[in-house]
């Protein structure tokens, strides 16, 4: 159920592309112990001149910026493990660390529509939250 947009400011080939959005989806159902069927995963490339990053990014060209809106309840450590996973699978795809930033926005229940507009406090998920 997460929704995830990471940013880069570089041309990719499409299997690097999709690599890249699988690579951060693996790392959710990892951590936060989704569905691997619950995939919203989006990969938005900027134009670089368009993408400014930060200072202690050993490639600027790799800048990769990854948003996840979550609903809360997760751990501290599950947090910390999402974080782990996404860095380690995207530095396998030779993204540095240092080059990525991980934006995790926790959403209420009722702020949430899926499964044609049904508010996420009224349906179930089929996956716990407390991890």
């Amino acid at each position: 159920m997460p929704s995830c947009v990471i940013e880069v400011c570089r041309p990719y080939t499409p299997a690097e592309e999709e690599a890249l959005m699988e690579s951060v989806h693996e790392a959710l159902v990892e951590a936060f112990r989704i569905a691997p069927a619950n995939r919203n995963v989006t990969l938005l490339v900027h134009a670089p001149h368009r993408f400014m990053g930060r200072p202690d990014c050993p490639d600027p060209t790799r800048l990769t910026n990854v948003s996840i809106h979550v609903l809360p309840g997760r751990s501290l450590a599950a947090k910390r493990r999402l974080y782990r996973a996404i860095c380690e699978r995207l530095q396998a795809l030779g993204v540095p660390p240092a080059c990525v930033l991980i934006r995790l926005h926790e959403m209420s229940a009722e702020n949430i529509a899926v499964r044609g507009g049904q508010a996420v406090c009224d349906i179930e998920l089929g996956y716990p939250l407390d991890v």
